[in-house]
């Protein structure tokens, strides 16, 4: 019963350990300012609207190769 007692406390140990250090990180963390993630939001919405209409005129195109293709095997 002692060793499980001592392992369960140097579990304990170890979580209070890392909780510590993950506080400490967050400390350093440099946070971006209102004006930086308003832009950032705004410039991943573009990339994401500008992709999915890339990747919607790529569909149709295929898509219609492939509808002139079945047409050209029957």
């Amino acid at each position: 019963m002692a060793g499980t007692n001592s392992k369960a406390q140097a579990q304990q140990n170890g979580n209070g350990k890392f909780v510590r250090e993950v506080r400490s990180e967050l400390k350093k963390v440099v946070w971006p300012t209102k004006k930086e993630l308003v832009n950032y939001t705004i410039a991943v919405f573009v990339a994401v609207i500008l992709i999915s209409v890339i990747i919607g005129i790529v569909d149709t195109v295929f898509a219609e190769l492939f509808k002139l293709l079945k047409s050209a095997v029957r």
